[in-house]
Formats: C-alpha cells, structure tokens, sequence
C-alpha cells in the first residue's frame, strides 16, 4: 500500500511540476499580457512549490520508512527527492520574495517592470529561479524512471547492513 502512494505522490509531484512549466506557463505569457500572465503565473509557482513541499516531505518519510524496513530499492530515490525538495525551496522560498519585492517596488512607483529600473535585477532573479526549476524537473523526470517496479523486492536480510545489500542490488 505505501508502494502505491510513494508512486502516485510522485507521479502527481512530478505531473503538476512539468504541466506547469511546459504548458501553464507559457499559454499564460501568450494568451494575456505581461503583467497579468506574470501575477497568475506568480501564483501558480506558489501553490507548485506548496505542493512541492508537501509531496517531498511524504516521499521522504515513507522512504526513510522502507529504507528502515531493510528495502534497498529507495535509497536513491530519497535522495532525488531531496534534491527537489531543495531546488523548491531555493527557486521558490529564497528567490521568490525578492522578485516579488522587486515587482511590487515596479508597481509603487507607476510602471511596468519591463521598464522599470529593477527590470534587469528581475531578469537575472528570474534566470536564476528558471534554472533551479528546471533542474527540479530533469530530477523529477529521474525520480520517475528510478520508482522501483509493481512492489518493492530487494530485502536487506537480518544478519546483513544495508550498505551489503545495496552494493548486491547495484550489481
């Protein structure tokens, strides 16, 4: 049962975070104008990263749980987890206020952020936040390929450690 759930977890993680960005995205950017789009798509990341933490921190819980349990299949999938859990709270929870403060100063002083002095600050916090996204999806792509098959198998036997038994499992 706790199989099912560690895949349909990240399934749903990994899901919602491509849609988001291959297609939510950019149809806002083309559908409404710059401002608009931005404020939605702003919104959008934020319930992304909201869910980001949420499924990280299931997935790492009932992985620690099979690991524990002596089941080798889901060392290496914690640790892609991880990875994500920390590009989410890079990208969204460290960059994500300071682009927010530099949006809002734009809107203070009556322009566009395109054309307002913090446009380039905004640019390079924007690179920077759209590189860690998309780390976070090519490791969310291999935390799919990496879920163990229909039912985890590789068992750590009592007498054995974990290490043995991974080193075993690799080969």
């Amino acid at each position: 049962m706790e199989h099912r759930l560690f895949r349909t977890v990240s399934m749903v993680w990994v899901g919602s975070l491509l849609t988001l960005g291959l297609i939510g995205a950019p149809v806002l950017f083309s559908m409404l104008d710059r401002t608009t789009a931005g404020s939605v798509a702003a919104q959008f990341f934020r319930i992304e990263a909201i869910i980001g933490v949420i499924s990280a921190l299931v997935l790492i819980l009932i992985g620690n749980r099979f690991v524990k349990s002596g089941i080798v299949d889901y060392k290496r999938v914690r640790w892609i987890v991880a990875a994500m859990l920390v590009c989410v709270l890079i990208g969204y929870f460290a960059l994500q206020p300071f682009m927010n403060s530099l949006r809002m100063a734009a809107q203070e002083a009556g322009t566009d952020l395109a054309s307002s002095p913090y446009a380039r600050e905004f640019g390079i916090l924007h690179g920077i936040s759209t590189a860690i996204y998309l780390i976070e999806c090519l490791f969310g792509i291999a935390l799919v390929w990496r879920l163990p098959g229909a039912a985890p198998t590789k068992i750590v036997p009592k007498s054995k450690s974990a290490k043995v038994a991974a080193k075993r499992a690799r080969s």
